[in-house]
């Protein structure tokens, strides 16, 4: 089936996966729509814009004119059933895409017809060969393309790890595109707004351009056959049989990315691009392997690649079946399947068994996650491959709710929130006691947020998160308390002597007993360290106090007043009247930030770090990343919580960094004040 040329009959195989996957805009859902539609199966190209299309029917997607999650639809196109998978594009959201991708057969990368914004493809490429996924681009938008074919594939070369190989060249009148030759034919069509491509014969003014663009192809596929490269070095015209198994072959082995163009809005190459998916895209058994199934076994495997939570339906889990077959009702991994759906859009056909390549949705599978590779018993597929990590966060929000009721119904909803996107992070921050939501960005916990009201009626307070701030000392002191209290029974009493002094940065805080001679008995030393670090939560400035050194050298006891509620007090007192004349001072958390950009960019990186109070460390080349720069430098937290989305802004929405904590250091003048005042009036 692979090898048949285009026009062959095949029989129809498994179902075939492709995900629609590229950057923000550029126009993935049109395509999916178009697809659909020359299959039968779909309202036309532009019905997303309408309301009325396979992808984006989520409110939060419609109300933003923008994918928020995975869409799923489905067809057959010349017998040959076919799932597509259509990722969103935001940067934000990747973590939609690369899921769907682990499942995928092929993937369809859309481009936009603009040299610059080729390097928005930098890190959906890299990942797609790490991961030896097969995939093409498609140039989407020719109709408003300003740039030649060839200057916008020199572009996307730049940013692939993979050889790009043109498939076709353009026909033009004058700067319009008007139809295209096949390279691998030498047959020309033409674009018909509405209807199929009209073949024509090779018009004068695109011949030579086809002649060069062929040879480069047939040269690209001569490095990966020395037979072809013999016939090249002849003279001698391979056969189009040749040719299609050559590009078949390399596609599937990951070694080169065909290139196509056209028009998803006006259906412009839709019939050349199914074709060339329907006779070079790999059958699910090379997905499978990528996944650690042997399909050859027979035994029943489903990946898992999304997870939603719906109203008034439960858990649905989305996988696909990479092996044997699957029936309602029974058992994976210990868990009942409770349904299994087609999915098409906003339409669900529930079915009584799924077979292998199929992409089907598990009802009220609880116990089961995004990765998971299901099975009929344990250790029937060992070799699993592992799943990508999720995404780290790189922006986070405090949350809370006006109605304290709704706190234990938030965490439950976050939950499943975060079970439904991996890439958002709840975490409860022991110190401010604040209940955070982390995750790619702006946009990304926006969405997340909005999802909360629609499915859980959950009106959620956002801010910004507090920053750990502490405090310390700077000088020693000597400090005697004594706390004596007489009541109608028993007294209270203690007296301490403490000497106090600071640590070396990191050090955090020491205990130290040097009581000699009973003057305080063993059993309330414990007492006095526990009323000291009662007071180290909030010194005079209001935060945690670290590193600093306190001694118990002396005291007095009573043998019947005093109690270990006594000495705590007193350890406290000491501390509180003590502490004010150590010279505290304001530590402020820095963080080790490292930075990947495109190389252009570095320049703008370094500005905006040294704007936020950074110090630059240094900058080399990023390891594996062509064309890339990692920049080093330690940045005050207080300066991270909006560094993304300012990082993006200037990296045209590919800049991203990982940052761990560093080092505490001294905050001191109006900053510092600032930080106190606001801390205060909080």
């Amino acid at each position: 089936m692979a090898d048949a040329a285009p026009g062959a009959t095949i029989e129809p195989g498994a179902p075939r996966c492709a995900a629609l996957v590229g950057s923000y805009l550029s126009g993935k859902t049109t395509l999916l729509d178009a697809l659909l539609h020359v299959a039968g199966a779909g309202n036309g190209p532009g019905a997303a814009r309408n309301g009325d299309g396979a992808g984006d029917i989520t409110a939060e997607a419609r109300s933003r004119q923008m994918s928020t999650e995975l869409s799923v639809g489905c067809c057959i196109w010349l017998g040959d059933p076919w799932t597509f998978l259509d990722c969103p594009g935001s940067i934000e959201l990747a973590q939609e895409a690369l899921n769907a991708l682990m499942v995928a057969d092929i993937a369809v990368v859309v481009a936009e017809p603009f040299a610059e914004k080729a390097v928005t493809l930098t890190p959906l490429l890299k990942f797609l060969a790490d991961h030896d996924i097969p995939h093409v681009v498609y140039i989407n938008k020719m109709d408003e393309a300003t740039e030649s074919v060839a200057d916008i594939l020199e572009a996307l070369q730049a940013v692939s790890p993979r050889p790009l190989a043109l498939r076709e060249v353009p026909i033009r009148d004058g700067e319009r595109v008007t139809g295209f030759v096949d390279l691998a034919s030498e047959r020309a069509w033409q674009y018909q707004e509405g209807q199929p491509s009209r073949l024509i014969e090779i018009p004068a003014t695109a011949q030579h351009r086809e002649l060069q663009a062929r040879n480069d192809l047939l040269e690209t596929l001569a490095d990966f056959d020395d037979e072809l490269l013999a016939q090249l070095l002849e003279d001698a015209t391979p056969p189009p049989d040749v040719i299609y198994q050559n590009l078949t072959r390399d596609l599937q082995a990951g070694h080169i990315v065909p290139v196509f163009f056209g028009s998803a809005l006006h259906a412009n190459g839709m019939v050349r691009l199914f074709k060339a998916l329907r006779h070079e895209a790999p059958a699910v058994e090379q997905a499978a392997t990528r996944n650690g199934v042997d399909p050859d076994r027979g035994v029943a495997a489903v990946r898992l690649c999304k997870t939603w939570h719906q109203p008034h339906v439960g858990k649905v889990s989305l996988g696909r079946v990479l092996s044997g077959a699957i029936k309602d009702g029974e058992t994976l991994n210990g868990e009942r399947v409770s349904g299994i759906y087609r999915l098409h859009g906003a339409k669900s056909e529930k079915l009584t068994r799924a077979l292998i390549g199929e992409v089907v949705g598990l009802g009220r599978m609880d116990g089961v996650r995004t990765g998971d590779l299901l099975a009929p018993q344990e250790g029937a597929h060992p070799e699993a491959a592992p799943w990508p990590a999720p995404l780290p966060p790189l922006y986070s929000l405090a949350l809370s709710v006006g109605d304290r009721g709704d706190e234990v119904k938030l965490s439950g909803a976050l939950a499943r929130t975060a079970e439904e996107d991996p890439s958002v992070v709840v975490e409860h921050d022991p110190v401010s006691k604040e209940l955070r939501l982390g995750g790619q960005g702006d946009i990304h916990l926006s969405v997340a947020l909005e999802r909360l009201k629609r499915k859980f009626n959950l009106d959620v307070l956002r801010h910004r998160p507090q920053v750990g701030y502490k405090e310390t000392i700077r000088k020693s002191t000597s400090q005697h308390a004594r706390f004596k209290r007489q009541t109608g029974g028993h007294g209270q009493f203690a007296d301490i002597r403490v000497e106090i002094g600071p640590l070396a940065r990191g050090a955090g805080f020491e205990f130290e007993d040097s009581v000699v001679g009973g003057a305080i008995p063993r059993q309330f030393i414990p007492s006095v360290e526990a009323g000291v670090r009662d007071y180290l939560k909030a010194g005079p400035l209001g935060f945690e106090l670290v590193d600093l050194h306190v001694e118990l050298t002396d005291g007095q006891h009573h043998s019947v007043d005093s109690s270990d509620a006594a000495f705590r007090t007193a350890g406290r007192m000491a501390m509180a009247e003590g502490i004010p004349a150590c010279d505290p001072v304001l530590l402020e958390p820095i963080w080790r930030v490292e930075v990947a950009v495109p190389s252009a960019f570095t320049p703008k990186v370094q500005r905006l770090l040294s704007s936020r109070r950074g110090q630059i460390l240094g900058f080399d080349t990023k390891q594996g990343w062509p064309g890339w720069d990692e920049i080093r430098g330690l940045l005050p937290h207080a300066e991270m919580h909006d560094l993304i989305i300012e990082l993006r802004s200037l990296s045209l929405g590919v800049g991203t960094y990982a940052a761990r904590f560093d080092h505490l250091q001294e905050l001191r003048g109006k900053l510092a004040d600032q930080v106190v005042s606001q801390h205060a009036a909080a």
